[in-house]
């Protein structure tokens, strides 16, 4: 008998954002959380925004949080796949990820099956019906030509302008009126009916794990409120990280 595998996720810790010394007492968190996952996980998935900002030069990346990304990449190397699926701070990934870290890095929403079970997983920005504003202006920063053109500028203004970029969308996203009814969970309810068992995603930092039917819909918070991870082997929980 095949026993179940084991799986780890996380989102929204947006790395960065906040002060030198609070930043360096959450990248403690978050190693200590990834040395764990590494040995008692079989396959770890990030649901977008690990970093506030994260735009990649072909030749430099942004300054900080080393130790962050060497532990990802011990965790590749100790052979266990990190899935990364990239949210509205990831302003532009090229190939560090996949070729330094040894991550698979998604573009798009993805489903798959876990131990048996069907998963819909996406970060969760422009996936509310009524966010036409941020469906625009996500086709402009996702435009491959404007990318393009942008990475002609110096790095050094080039990440700070992506981090005043990332404050914008981050403030957008948090006074932006939805109305009463939580968007994410509507589309969780459409994927649910569809046929999926559980549907992830994170964006909102609204954590959440409800029942519809016979699925679930996680959203899996923020690190800048509390820090957690969901586990999945046979059901789902959310843990507390500390």
């Amino acid at each position: 008998m095949i026993s179940n595998k084991t799986y780890y996720f996380i989102s929204d810790i947006h790395l960065g954002l906040r002060s030198r010394e609070v930043e360096r007492e959450t990248e403690k968190k978050l190693v200590k959380f990834i040395n764990h996952a590494q040995n008692s996980c079989d396959e770890l998935f990030i649901i977008g925004d690990l970093f506030d900002y994260w735009f990649e030069y072909k030749r430099v990346i942004q300054k900080g949080f080393v130790k962050t990304l060497a532990s990802l990449a011990d965790f590749t190397e100790s052979g266990k796949k990190i899935h990364y699926i990239i949210g509205n701070h990831d302003f532009l990934h090229r190939d560090f990820f996949e070729k330094e870290i040894g991550a698979l890095l998604y573009h798009a929403p993805i489903d798959v099956t876990l131990n048996g079970k069907k998963f819909f997983m996406a970060h969760g920005d422009g996936m509310v019906k009524n966010d036409f504003g941020y469906k625009i202006l996500k086709k402009i920063l996702r435009n491959k030509s404007l990318q393009k053109i942008y990475s002609l500028v110096h790095p050094d203004l080039g990440i700070k302008i992506a981090s005043a970029t990332s404050k914008t969308s981050r403030d957008y996203t948090a006074n932006k009126n939805y109305g009463t009814v939580d968007g994410l969970f509507e589309t969780a309810k459409t994927k649910i009916d569809s046929g999926f068992d559980f549907v992830i995603f994170g964006h909102s930092h609204e954590r959440t794990l409800e029942k519809y039917k016979e699925g679930f819909y996680i959203n899996l918070g923020s690190w800048l409120d509390q820090p957690c991870f969901g586990k999945f082997v046979e059901s789902f929980e959310i843990i507390d990280w500390e």
